[in-house]
Protein backbone atom coordinates (compact mmCIF):
# COMPACT_ATOMS: atom_id res chain seq x y z
CA UNK A 1 0.00 0.00 0.00
CA UNK A 2 1.10 3.57 -0.74
CA UNK A 3 0.05 6.74 1.09
CA UNK A 4 -1.85 8.19 -1.88
CA UNK A 5 -3.50 4.96 -3.07
CA UNK A 6 -7.00 5.76 -4.31
CA UNK A 7 -6.30 9.37 -5.26
CA UNK A 8 -6.41 10.39 -8.92
CA UNK A 9 -4.26 13.19 -10.33
CA UNK A 10 -4.75 14.68 -13.79
CA UNK A 11 -1.39 16.00 -14.96
CA UNK A 12 -1.85 18.55 -17.75
CA UNK A 13 1.59 20.10 -17.28
CA UNK A 14 4.64 20.17 -19.56
CA UNK A 15 8.43 20.52 -19.32
CA UNK A 16 9.92 19.91 -15.83
CA UNK A 17 8.33 21.60 -12.80
CA UNK A 18 4.77 20.30 -13.29
CA UNK A 19 5.63 16.77 -14.43
CA UNK A 20 8.19 16.42 -11.62
CA UNK A 21 5.59 17.43 -9.01
CA UNK A 22 3.06 14.99 -10.47
CA UNK A 23 5.66 12.20 -10.54
CA UNK A 24 6.26 12.65 -6.81
CA UNK A 25 2.53 12.19 -6.22
CA UNK A 26 2.68 9.06 -8.36
CA UNK A 27 5.64 7.78 -6.35
CA UNK A 28 3.38 7.87 -3.29
CA UNK A 29 0.72 5.80 -5.00
CA UNK A 30 -1.59 8.29 -6.71
CA UNK A 31 -3.10 7.26 -10.04
CA UNK A 32 -1.49 9.96 -12.18
CA UNK A 33 -2.97 10.29 -15.64
CA UNK A 34 -0.81 12.37 -17.93
CA UNK A 35 -3.02 14.30 -20.34
CA UNK A 36 -0.99 15.08 -23.43
CA UNK A 37 -1.55 16.06 -27.07
CA UNK A 38 -1.82 13.39 -29.75
CA UNK A 39 1.72 14.33 -30.81
CA UNK A 40 3.02 13.92 -27.25
CA UNK A 41 4.04 16.35 -24.53
CA UNK A 42 6.71 18.97 -25.39
CA UNK A 43 9.38 17.28 -23.26
CA UNK A 44 9.14 14.12 -25.37
CA UNK A 45 10.77 16.06 -28.20
CA UNK A 46 13.27 18.24 -26.28
CA UNK A 47 15.64 16.09 -24.18
CA UNK A 48 18.33 17.64 -22.03
CA UNK A 49 21.81 16.78 -23.27
CA UNK A 50 20.21 15.40 -26.45
CA UNK A 51 19.81 12.09 -24.58
CA UNK A 52 17.27 10.59 -26.95
CA UNK A 53 16.77 7.03 -25.67
CA UNK A 54 14.99 4.43 -27.79
CA UNK A 55 11.33 5.40 -27.91
CA UNK A 56 11.34 7.67 -24.85
CA UNK A 57 14.06 10.25 -24.26
CA UNK A 58 15.84 10.45 -20.92
CA UNK A 59 14.31 13.78 -19.83
CA UNK A 60 10.76 12.47 -20.26
CA UNK A 61 11.72 9.11 -18.75
CA UNK A 62 13.12 10.76 -15.63
CA UNK A 63 10.09 12.99 -14.97
CA UNK A 64 7.13 10.76 -15.80
CA UNK A 65 7.37 7.39 -14.06
CA UNK A 66 4.33 6.06 -12.21
CA UNK A 67 1.96 7.71 -14.70
CA UNK A 68 -0.46 6.54 -17.34
CA UNK A 69 -0.78 8.48 -20.59
CA UNK A 70 -4.00 9.60 -22.23
CA UNK A 71 -3.43 11.35 -25.57
CA UNK A 72 -6.33 13.62 -26.50
CA UNK A 73 -6.96 16.72 -28.58
CA UNK A 74 -8.25 19.28 -26.09
CA UNK A 75 -9.17 21.62 -28.92
CA UNK A 76 -11.77 19.14 -30.17
CA UNK A 77 -15.17 18.93 -28.50
CA UNK A 78 -14.89 15.16 -28.12
CA UNK A 79 -11.40 15.34 -26.63
CA UNK A 80 -12.41 17.98 -24.10
CA UNK A 81 -15.48 15.93 -23.18
CA UNK A 82 -13.20 13.01 -22.27
CA UNK A 83 -11.14 15.24 -20.00
CA UNK A 84 -14.25 16.63 -18.30
CA UNK A 85 -15.48 13.09 -17.70
CA UNK A 86 -12.16 12.36 -15.98
CA UNK A 87 -12.44 15.51 -13.89
CA UNK A 88 -15.57 14.08 -12.25
CA UNK A 89 -13.52 11.29 -10.65
CA UNK A 90 -10.29 13.23 -10.03
CA UNK A 91 -8.87 14.55 -6.79
CA UNK A 92 -6.20 16.85 -8.23
CA UNK A 93 -5.91 18.76 -11.51
CA UNK A 94 -2.44 20.16 -12.20
CA UNK A 95 -1.58 22.54 -15.05
CA UNK A 96 1.16 25.01 -15.95
CA UNK A 97 -0.40 26.69 -18.96
CA UNK A 98 0.51 30.26 -19.77
CA UNK A 99 -1.89 32.73 -18.11
CA UNK A 100 -5.19 32.75 -19.96
CA UNK A 101 -4.72 29.43 -21.79
CA UNK A 102 -6.70 27.33 -19.29
CA UNK A 103 -9.72 29.61 -19.71
CA UNK A 104 -9.48 29.46 -23.50
CA UNK A 105 -9.38 25.65 -23.34
CA UNK A 106 -12.31 25.55 -20.93
CA UNK A 107 -10.32 23.92 -18.12
CA UNK A 108 -10.04 26.90 -15.79
CA UNK A 109 -10.71 26.62 -12.06
CA UNK A 110 -14.30 27.88 -12.09
CA UNK A 111 -15.30 25.53 -14.91
CA UNK A 112 -13.80 22.43 -13.32
CA UNK A 113 -14.97 23.32 -9.81
CA UNK A 114 -18.55 23.42 -11.11
CA UNK A 115 -18.10 19.88 -12.43
CA UNK A 116 -16.32 18.54 -9.33
CA UNK A 117 -16.48 20.68 -6.16
CA UNK A 118 -14.03 18.30 -4.43
CA UNK A 119 -11.29 18.93 -7.00
CA UNK A 120 -8.02 20.48 -5.87
CA UNK A 121 -6.92 22.71 -8.73
CA UNK A 122 -3.18 23.45 -8.96
CA UNK A 123 -2.03 26.24 -11.25
CA UNK A 124 1.72 26.69 -11.79
CA UNK A 125 3.23 29.74 -13.47
CA UNK A 126 6.49 31.61 -13.88
CA UNK A 127 5.74 34.84 -12.06
CA UNK A 128 2.10 34.56 -10.96
CA UNK A 129 -1.28 34.56 -12.66
CA UNK A 130 -1.42 38.36 -12.71
CA UNK A 131 0.86 41.34 -12.25
CA UNK A 132 3.44 43.15 -14.39
CA UNK A 133 5.46 40.01 -15.22
CA UNK A 134 2.60 37.55 -15.70
CA UNK A 135 3.22 37.15 -19.44
CA UNK A 136 7.00 36.76 -19.20
CA UNK A 137 8.48 33.34 -20.01
CA UNK A 138 8.92 31.28 -16.85
CA UNK A 139 12.27 29.75 -17.80
CA UNK A 140 14.68 28.40 -15.19
CA UNK A 141 17.78 30.45 -16.03
CA UNK A 142 15.79 33.69 -16.20
CA UNK A 143 14.28 33.01 -12.77
CA UNK A 144 17.68 32.12 -11.31
CA UNK A 145 18.98 35.45 -12.54
CA UNK A 146 16.04 37.41 -11.17
CA UNK A 147 15.95 35.66 -7.79
CA UNK A 148 19.22 37.07 -6.49
CA UNK A 149 20.74 33.61 -6.02
CA UNK A 150 23.05 33.88 -8.99
CA UNK A 151 24.76 36.99 -7.64
CA UNK A 152 25.75 35.24 -4.40
CA UNK A 153 28.60 33.20 -5.90
CA UNK A 154 31.56 33.88 -8.14
CA UNK A 155 34.13 36.66 -8.28
CA UNK A 156 33.33 40.35 -8.16
CA UNK A 157 33.35 41.77 -11.69
CA UNK A 158 32.91 38.38 -13.35
CA UNK A 159 29.60 37.04 -14.68
CA UNK A 160 27.29 35.67 -11.97
CA UNK A 161 27.26 31.89 -11.61
CA UNK A 162 24.07 29.95 -12.43
CA UNK A 163 23.42 26.54 -10.91
CA UNK A 164 24.45 23.50 -12.90
CA UNK A 165 20.92 22.08 -12.84
CA UNK A 166 17.37 23.33 -13.40
CA UNK A 167 17.27 24.63 -9.85
CA UNK A 168 14.14 26.77 -10.04
CA UNK A 169 12.15 24.06 -11.82
CA UNK A 170 13.07 21.54 -9.13
CA UNK A 171 12.30 23.89 -6.23
CA UNK A 172 8.96 24.79 -7.84
CA UNK A 173 8.12 21.10 -8.24
CA UNK A 174 8.83 20.44 -4.58
CA UNK A 175 6.72 23.47 -3.63
CA UNK A 176 3.78 22.27 -5.73
CA UNK A 177 4.09 18.78 -4.25
CA UNK A 178 3.88 20.24 -0.74
CA UNK A 179 0.93 22.40 -1.76
CA UNK A 180 -1.04 19.43 -3.08
CA UNK A 181 -0.44 17.40 0.08
CA UNK A 182 -1.50 20.30 2.29
CA UNK A 183 -4.66 20.88 0.23
CA UNK A 184 -5.53 17.18 0.36
CA UNK A 185 -5.09 17.17 4.13
CA UNK A 186 -7.34 20.24 4.44
CA UNK A 187 -9.97 18.59 2.26
CA UNK A 188 -9.86 15.42 4.35
CA UNK A 189 -10.37 17.44 7.53
CA UNK A 190 -13.02 19.88 6.28
CA UNK A 191 -14.46 18.43 3.07
CA UNK A 192 -13.53 21.65 1.27
CA UNK A 193 -11.31 21.68 -1.82
CA UNK A 194 -9.51 24.74 -3.11
CA UNK A 195 -7.31 26.29 -5.75
CA UNK A 196 -3.54 26.20 -5.17
CA UNK A 197 -1.34 28.71 -7.01
CA UNK A 198 2.41 28.13 -7.30
CA UNK A 199 4.84 30.36 -9.16
CA UNK A 200 8.53 29.88 -9.82
CA UNK A 201 9.58 33.33 -8.64
CA UNK A 202 8.03 32.97 -5.19
CA UNK A 203 9.37 29.42 -4.85
CA UNK A 204 13.02 30.33 -5.51
CA UNK A 205 12.82 33.48 -3.35
CA UNK A 206 11.33 31.50 -0.45
CA UNK A 207 14.15 28.96 -0.72
CA UNK A 208 16.56 31.80 0.17
CA UNK A 209 14.70 32.58 3.40
CA UNK A 210 17.84 33.00 5.49
CA UNK A 211 19.99 34.83 2.95
CA UNK A 212 17.39 37.39 1.89
CA UNK A 213 16.41 38.01 5.52
CA UNK A 214 20.05 38.80 6.37
CA UNK A 215 19.71 41.64 3.88
CA UNK A 216 16.13 42.79 4.55
CA UNK A 217 16.18 42.40 8.34
CA UNK A 218 19.87 42.49 9.21
CA UNK A 219 20.71 45.25 6.76
CA UNK A 220 23.83 43.46 5.54
CA UNK A 221 24.43 43.90 1.81
CA UNK A 222 24.93 41.01 -0.56
CA UNK A 223 28.59 41.41 -1.54
CA UNK A 224 30.65 39.50 -4.09
CA UNK A 225 34.36 39.29 -3.35
CA UNK A 226 37.44 39.22 -5.56
CA UNK A 227 37.93 35.52 -4.79
CA UNK A 228 35.18 32.93 -5.54
CA UNK A 229 33.81 32.75 -1.99
CA UNK A 230 30.89 30.29 -1.96
CA UNK A 231 28.41 32.31 0.11
CA UNK A 232 28.05 36.05 0.72
CA UNK A 233 27.25 35.68 4.43
CA UNK A 234 29.72 33.01 5.60
CA UNK A 235 33.14 33.62 7.12
CA UNK A 236 36.33 32.60 5.30
CA UNK A 237 37.60 30.27 4.10
CA UNK A 238 34.43 28.88 2.58
CA UNK A 239 34.35 27.50 -0.94
CA UNK A 240 35.84 25.15 -3.48
CA UNK A 241 39.61 24.99 -3.89
CA UNK A 242 41.86 23.47 -6.53
CA UNK A 243 44.21 20.76 -5.31
CA UNK A 244 47.11 19.08 -7.05
CA UNK A 245 44.82 16.64 -8.86
CA UNK A 246 41.20 17.87 -8.58
CA UNK A 247 39.03 20.03 -6.32
CA UNK A 248 37.80 19.97 -2.74
CA UNK A 249 35.32 21.86 -0.59
CA UNK A 250 36.43 23.51 2.65
CA UNK A 251 33.94 24.93 5.15
CA UNK A 252 35.04 27.62 7.66
CA UNK A 253 37.81 25.86 9.63
CA UNK A 254 39.35 27.65 12.65
CA UNK A 255 42.23 29.69 11.27
CA UNK A 256 44.70 28.44 13.84
CA UNK A 257 44.01 24.81 12.93
CA UNK A 258 44.05 25.61 9.22
CA UNK A 259 47.36 27.45 9.57
CA UNK A 260 49.01 24.35 11.04
CA UNK A 261 47.60 21.86 8.53
CA UNK A 262 48.48 23.81 5.39
CA UNK A 263 51.66 25.39 6.83
CA UNK A 264 50.45 28.99 6.53
CA UNK A 265 51.45 30.68 9.83
CA UNK A 266 50.21 34.06 8.59
CA UNK A 267 46.63 32.79 8.94
CA UNK A 268 47.08 32.24 12.69
CA UNK A 269 47.50 35.98 13.20
CA UNK A 270 44.16 36.92 11.61
CA UNK A 271 41.40 37.67 14.11
CA UNK A 272 38.72 34.96 14.32
CA UNK A 273 35.94 37.45 15.02
CA UNK A 274 36.43 40.22 12.49
CA UNK A 275 39.28 39.17 10.21
CA UNK A 276 37.42 36.12 8.90
CA UNK A 277 34.87 38.59 7.48
CA UNK A 278 36.77 41.67 6.34
CA UNK A 279 39.84 39.77 5.08
CA UNK A 280 38.02 37.02 3.22
CA UNK A 281 39.78 37.57 -0.11
CA UNK A 282 43.19 37.38 1.56
CA UNK A 283 42.31 34.22 3.51
CA UNK A 284 40.95 32.54 0.38
CA UNK A 285 44.07 33.37 -1.65
CA UNK A 286 46.46 32.11 1.03
CA UNK A 287 44.50 28.88 1.42
CA UNK A 288 44.33 28.30 -2.33
CA UNK A 289 48.07 28.83 -2.72
CA UNK A 290 48.77 25.98 -0.29
CA UNK A 291 46.06 23.53 -1.30
CA UNK A 292 47.31 23.13 -4.85
CA UNK A 293 50.49 21.51 -3.49
CA UNK A 294 48.88 18.18 -2.49
CA UNK A 295 46.18 15.85 -3.79
CA UNK A 296 42.59 16.01 -2.68
CA UNK A 297 42.83 12.71 -0.80
CA UNK A 298 45.95 13.88 1.05
CA UNK A 299 44.20 17.04 2.19
CA UNK A 300 40.98 15.24 3.09
CA UNK A 301 42.88 12.82 5.29
CA UNK A 302 44.69 15.65 7.06
CA UNK A 303 41.58 17.77 7.61
CA UNK A 304 39.29 14.92 8.62
CA UNK A 305 41.82 13.74 11.20
CA UNK A 306 41.17 16.95 13.18
CA UNK A 307 37.44 17.20 12.39
CA UNK A 308 37.69 20.07 9.93
CA UNK A 309 34.65 20.22 7.65
CA UNK A 310 35.75 19.25 4.16
CA UNK A 311 34.80 17.00 1.30
CA UNK A 312 35.46 16.00 -2.30
CA UNK A 313 33.83 17.68 -5.30
CA UNK A 314 31.87 14.98 -7.12
CA UNK A 315 30.75 14.60 -10.68
CA UNK A 316 27.67 12.57 -11.54
CA UNK A 317 29.76 9.43 -12.09
CA UNK A 318 31.07 9.77 -8.52
CA UNK A 319 27.57 10.33 -7.15
CA UNK A 320 26.21 7.24 -8.88
CA UNK A 321 29.04 5.08 -7.47
CA UNK A 322 29.15 6.49 -3.93
CA UNK A 323 28.71 3.92 -1.11
CA UNK A 324 26.41 6.19 0.93
CA UNK A 325 24.19 6.66 -2.13
CA UNK A 326 24.09 2.88 -2.43
CA UNK A 327 23.39 2.41 1.28
CA UNK A 328 20.56 4.97 1.28
CA UNK A 329 18.88 3.49 -1.77
CA UNK A 330 19.00 6.97 -3.31
CA UNK A 331 18.84 5.54 -6.82
CA UNK A 332 16.08 3.21 -7.98
CA UNK A 333 16.39 0.58 -10.70
CA UNK A 334 13.61 -0.92 -12.77
CA UNK A 335 13.04 -2.48 -16.17
CA UNK A 336 11.32 -0.34 -18.77
CA UNK A 337 9.63 -2.08 -21.72
CA UNK A 338 11.30 0.14 -24.35
CA UNK A 339 14.30 1.70 -22.58
CA UNK A 340 15.67 -1.38 -20.82
CA UNK A 341 17.23 -1.27 -17.37
CA UNK A 342 16.79 2.21 -15.87
CA UNK A 343 18.76 3.61 -12.92
CA UNK A 344 17.61 7.02 -11.78
CA UNK A 345 17.10 9.06 -8.58
CA UNK A 346 14.17 7.79 -6.55
CA UNK A 347 11.75 9.34 -4.08
CA UNK A 348 13.82 10.84 -1.22
CA UNK A 349 11.40 10.44 1.70
CA UNK A 350 11.38 7.11 3.53
CA UNK A 351 8.18 5.81 5.16
CA UNK A 352 8.46 2.65 7.26
CA UNK A 353 4.82 1.64 6.69
CA UNK A 354 4.06 2.99 3.22
CA UNK A 355 7.24 3.15 1.14
CA UNK A 356 7.19 4.67 -2.32
CA UNK A 357 7.35 2.25 -5.25
CA UNK A 358 8.02 2.29 -8.97
CA UNK A 359 4.91 0.68 -10.41
CA UNK A 360 5.57 1.67 -14.02
CA UNK A 361 8.08 3.65 -16.02
CA UNK A 362 7.29 6.69 -18.16
CA UNK A 363 4.54 5.84 -20.67
CA UNK A 364 4.46 6.08 -24.42
CA UNK A 365 2.19 8.80 -25.81
CA UNK A 366 -1.38 7.71 -25.14
CA UNK A 367 -0.22 4.25 -24.12
CA UNK A 368 -3.12 3.98 -21.66
CA UNK A 369 -5.77 5.90 -23.60
CA UNK A 370 -7.88 2.82 -24.33
CA UNK A 371 -7.56 1.54 -20.75
CA UNK A 372 -8.61 4.87 -19.25
CA UNK A 373 -11.58 5.26 -21.60
CA UNK A 374 -12.85 1.83 -20.57
CA UNK A 375 -12.56 2.87 -16.91
CA UNK A 376 -14.80 5.83 -17.73
CA UNK A 377 -17.42 3.36 -18.92
CA UNK A 378 -17.11 4.08 -22.63
CA UNK A 379 -18.14 1.13 -24.80
CA UNK A 380 -16.06 -0.20 -27.67
CA UNK A 381 -18.06 1.64 -30.31
CA UNK A 382 -17.56 5.01 -28.63
CA UNK A 383 -13.87 4.31 -28.05
CA UNK A 384 -13.27 3.43 -31.69
CA UNK A 385 -15.19 6.52 -32.71
CA UNK A 386 -12.86 8.72 -30.63
CA UNK A 387 -9.79 7.14 -32.19
CA UNK A 388 -11.31 7.36 -35.64
CA UNK A 389 -12.03 11.08 -35.28
CA UNK A 390 -8.52 11.85 -34.07
CA UNK A 391 -9.82 13.23 -30.75
CA UNK A 392 -7.91 10.50 -28.87
CA UNK A 393 -4.63 8.84 -29.80
CA UNK A 394 -2.39 5.99 -28.66
CA UNK A 395 1.07 4.59 -29.18
CA UNK A 396 1.37 0.89 -28.49
CA UNK A 397 4.27 -1.16 -27.16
Amino acid sequence: MNILDGYRVLDCSIAMAGPFAAQRLGDLGADVIKIEPISGEWQRHKPAGNAKGHRINVSFLSLNRNKRSLAIDLKSAQGKAVLLDLVRSADVFLQNYRPGVAARLGVDYDTLKAINPKLIYVSMSGYGESGPYATRPGQDLLLQAMSGAMLSVGRNGEPPSPAGQYLVDAVTAYTAFEGVLAALLHRERTGVAQRVDINMLDAIVAMQMQEISVHTVGGIPQTRLNEPHAHPYIRAPYGVFKTKDSFMALSSPPLGVLAQIIDAPELAHIDEETGVWNRRDEIFAITQARLHLKTTQEWLAAFQAVDVWCGPVYGYADVAADPQIEHNGTMVEYDHPTEGRVRTPGFPIKFDQTPSTVRRGAPLTGEHSREILKELGYDDQKIEGLFGSGSVGEERL
